[in-house]
C-alpha cells in the first residue's frame, strides 16, 4: 500500500514525474511524501521499506541536488500558505501529534502543533502548523503568537486537551478567552479513577448527563449530584470530577448550534489520522523541514476542501 501511494504520485515516467513542474491542487501531499522518502534515502536514514519505495520510484538514481530543487518549489508554496493572513476566527481547536525525526545524529519525537478554526461565516479552516521539539509552553506560545501576528482575532472559545504547556500559552496569548477542555478526554481520564470495572459504565453515564445538560445551571446541578453519589465509594473520582469536569462546560456558554463541534477536540484528531496516513509511509524523517513539508501539504489540501465546503457551525455570538 505504501509503495502504491508513492508510485501513483510519480507515474510511469520515473524521475520526470517525481519533480513537480506544477503544484496542482490535490497533488502537494503526494509530492511532499515522495520528497520525504527521497531525502531519507539520500541522507542514509532509510528503512527497508523506504529502499523498496525508492527502487520502485526511480531505481535509486535520484540525486541530492534534484531533491533540493524539487523541495524549493514546494516549500515556497507551503510557506505562503502557512504565513497567509487570517482574520476573525470565532473558535480555535489545538492539538499535537508526534513523529520520529533525525536530529543531530539521534532519533527524537518531534511535536507537530496544529491549529484548526471556525471563521466568522461558520466555515472550517486549518489555521496553522508548526514542528517543535516538544509541547513545552515556549513552543506553544511562539506558535500562538504567530497566529495573532497573522491577524487572528475575535475568538469566542478555544478547545484542547488538558496540556499544561498549551494551557499556559493560551492564557498568556489569548487572555480572557473561554477555554473548553475536550469532553472525550475527560471521559477517558475519569475511567482511570474508577477502582471497579463494573462501575465504569455508570460513571460514564453520569458524565454524559452532565455534558448533555441544556445549560450550565443544570450541568452544575448534575455534577454536584454525581460528586455526592460517588464521594464515599470512589472518593478520588469524586474529588477529580469536582475539580476537572467544570473545565469541560465552557461550551455551554455558547448558543446550542455551536456546541456539538466544539465540545471536543475530535476535529483536530481527525486531522491527525489523515496526516498519519502519509507519515506512516516514511516512518522516520531525515530532518524537521521534511516533516513540516509533508504535514503542511496534507493540511493545506484539507483546508482548501473545508473552505470550499459547507458551513460547519452557525450562530456564534458577536463578542
Amino acid at each position: 500500500m505504501a509503495i502504491q501511494i508513492i508510485s501513483n504520485s510519480v507515474g510511469k515516467s520515473g524521475l520526470s514525474q517525481f519533480f513537480p513542474s506544477s503544484l496542482e491542487r490535490g497533488q502537494r501531499s503526494e509530492k511532499a511524501l515522495s520528497l520525504a522518502v527521497a531525502e531519507m534515502y539520500i541522507n542514509g536514514v532509510s528503512t527497508r521499506k523506504v529502499r523498496k519505495v525508492m527502487e520502485k520510484l526511480c531505481g535509486l538514481d535520484v540525486t541530492s541536488s534534484q531533491v533540493s530543487e524539487a523541495a524549493k518549489k514546494l516549500d515556497h508554496e507551503l510557506e505562503k500558505w502557512r504565513s497567509r493572513p487570517l482574520g476573525c476566527v470565532k473558535a480555535a481547536i489545538f492539538d499535537a501529534m508526534y513523529e520520529k525525526v533525525r536530529l543531530n545524529g539521534s532519533v527524537v519525537s518531534a511535536a507537530v502543533l496544529v491549529a484548526t478554526g471556525i471563521y466568522e461565516d461558520g466555515r472550517r479552516s486549518v489555521l496553522g502548523v508548526s514542528v517543535a521539539i516538544s509541547e513545552a509552553e515556549v513552543h506553544w506560545r511562539t506558535f500562538l503568537t504567530d497566529l495573532k501576528s497573522r491577524g487572528l482575532h475575535g475568538l469566542a472559545i478555544t478547545v484542547s486537551d488538558d496540556h499544561p504547556g498549551l494551557k499556559a500559552a493560551l492564557t498568556a496569548t489569548f487572555p480572557g478567552v473561554r477555554w473548553q477542555r475536550c469532553q472525550t478526554h475527560l471521559q477517558r481520564n475519569a475511567s482511570s479513577y474508577v477502582t471497579k470495572q463494573e462501575l465504569r459504565k455508570p460513571v460514564a453515564t453520569d458524565l454524559r448527563n452532565v455534558f448533555n445538560a441544556p445549560d450550565r445551571i443544570e450541568a452544575n446541578r448534575l455534577l454536584e449530584a454525581a460528586v455526592k453519589k460517588w464521594e464515599k465509594s470512589q472518593p478520588k473520582l469524586a474529588s477529580w470530577m469536582e475539580e476537572n469536569v467544570p473545565e469541560g462546560l465552557s461550551v455551554l456558554d455558547l448558543p446550542e448550534s455551536c456546541r456539538k463541534r466544539l465540545r471536543t477536540s475530535n476535529m483536530a484528531e481527525g486531522l491527525n489520522r489523515q496526516i498519519r496516513r502519509r507519515t506512516r509511509v516514511a516512518t522516520l524523517f531525515p530532518n524537521e523541514a521534511s516533516l513540516l513539508r509533508l504535514v503542511s501539504a496534507v493540511l493545506m489540501e484539507v483546508s482548501e476542501e473545508w473552505e470550499a465546503g459547507k458551513v460547519a457551525i452557525s450562530g456564534f455570538p458577536n463578542e
